[in-house]
């Protein structure tokens, strides 16, 4: 009898006799994008308040946090290969495996980083901002293909006519992920004082990771295959290369799921990482902002985020009521209005700039929440793990890789004013706008076709 290799699709029939319960697929998708999001904030936490100073010391204050944005934006290049590399394998061998690897992909580049020596170290001025850069490429290729999987592990599983609330499990993790991060930076910043912070308790964090991805593969080892892609393997459908594939078939829906997502992301990444920036920011700077300290906006971040996760869960109920399309495009002209706010809001103080956080995640939470159904739904089940993945991904190059650099540079062109950030995310609203509306609302799709 021959031994099913690595690309053979008959390897994932054998074990999916059993099915999923609705807890282990509640748990699987929500705790590895948990896990994944964790990771990635944590970077992106740390490229705001220590990776300045440690890795690019020899550089001016404002070089110095547009090089550590540059590092950052490393992981978004690599997302879009991640999707194709992860989405290979998620249409070929399975959804579960594939999800295994790229959460070992992610978590063991995240702990790397919690041991990299900085650039202050002798010996190692240029070799660790270099190594700081293929680790956070790295990070990039494991969430490229970690969301995908998950999405499609939950929808896939999802009863009929509750795909989208299905869908708002794994989206629930970008929230969490989020609020744990910061925790745990507000934990050690703290208990620990500046000088002991610099020289190691950044690192805790990364380290910690380690511990979450044993407890996430514990959960996934013990999943079974998806109905939807046991179907296509019994059919003999499998694709053989999915990318061509998905470019040949599904061109269309790549285009359109790309610029769905396109709003999506810089909003994100705007309220996260630019808006911490700017909130911690000295009010007699050169750029001036707003002079809260770092632990005060932490926390203003984490009540902002707890509203993400609540209207990431109501989005899922709105999205199976009123369609996906009608929800994401009420919600996108939300997004284009709130840009115009940013100015007054962040002009009128704690009240103000609390509103601007409460109101910005909420509408993250109502726009991010249905993603996790939407993007899926564009694809036939052949090609859905590579179609949404490189969707989701390349919007992330387009959205949320520039965000940051963007705004900052935008911020500094107005000589501190917000005005032509917020104009910059309400373009991009326009742009999501337009691609919503021509295309359609995918709540009735055959989802096993």
């Amino acid at each position: 009898m021959s031994t099913p290799t690595i690309d053979d699709p008959t390897a994932a029939v054998a074990e999916a006799a059993p099915v999923n319960t609705r807890g282990r697929v509640i748990l699987a998708s929500l705790i590895g994008t948990s896990i994944e999001f964790y990771d990635f904030y944590v970077y992106a936490t740390a490229a705001v308040l220590v990776f300045p100073a440690l890795f690019f010391p020899n550089t001016d204050p404002t070089t110095a946090l547009l090089s550590s944005f540059a590092a950052f934006g490393a992981a978004f290049v690599a997302r879009p290969i991640g999707s194709i590399l992860f989405g290979h394998f998620g249409d070929r061998i399975g959804r579960k495996r594939t999800l295994v690897a790229s959460l070992l992909t992610m978590g063991v580049a995240t702990v790397l980083i919690g041991c990299l020596p900085t650039a202050q170290v002798p010996g190692w001025q240029f070799a660790a901002p270099a190594i700081l850069v293929v680790l956070r490429f790295c990070q990039g290729l494991g969430l490229g293909g970690e969301w995908s999987g998950a999405a499609l592990l939950a929808t896939e599983n999802a009863p009929k006519g509750r795909r989208a609330i299905y869908g708002t499990f794994p989206q629930l993790g970008a929230p969490i992920g989020f609020i744990i991060a910061n925790v745990v930076f507000l934990v050690l910043s703290t208990t620990l004082d500046a000088e002991h912070f610099q020289a190691w308790g950044w690192r805790v964090p990364f380290l910690v990771s380690a511990v979450l991805v044993i407890v996430g593969l514990y959960v996934r080892f013990r999943l079974v295959e998806t109905p939807a892609f046991q179907k296509v393997v019994e059919k003999g459908e499998v694709a053989k290369v999915p990318l061509a594939s998905v470019f040949k078939t599904s061109w269309r829906p790549l285009i359109l799921g790309t610029f769905i997502m396109l709003a999506t992301y810089v909003l994100f990444y705007l309220m996260t990482t630019f808006t911490l920036t700017y909130g911690t920011a000295k009010t007699d700077a050169a750029v001036p902002g707003l002079g809260y300290s770092r632990n005060d906006f932490l926390i203003m971040l984490v009540v902002g985020c707890v509203f993400f996760g609540i209207f990431t869960l109501i989005a899922g109920p709105l999205a199976e009521r009123f369609g996906r399309r009608n929800t994401l495009f009420w919600t996108t002209v939300g997004i284009v209005a709130f840009g115009l706010l940013f100015v007054p809001l962040f002009s009128a103080g704690f009240v103000g700039t609390m509103a601007l956080l409460v109101i910005g995640f909420t509408l993250m939470g109502l726009t991010f929440g249905p993603m996790g159904s939407v993007l899926p739904e564009l694809f036939p089940t052949n090609v859905r793990y590579t179609g949404s993945a490189i969707s989701y991904n390349v919007a992330s190059i387009l959205g949320a890789a520039v965000a940051p650099f963007i705004a900052v540079a935008l911020w500094q062109a107005a000589n501190g004013s917000t005005a032509l950030v917020g104009n910059y995310l309400s373009l991009m609203g326009l742009i999501t706008l337009a691609a919503l509306y021509i295309s359609k609302d995918t709540r009735d799709v055959d989802y096993q076709s």
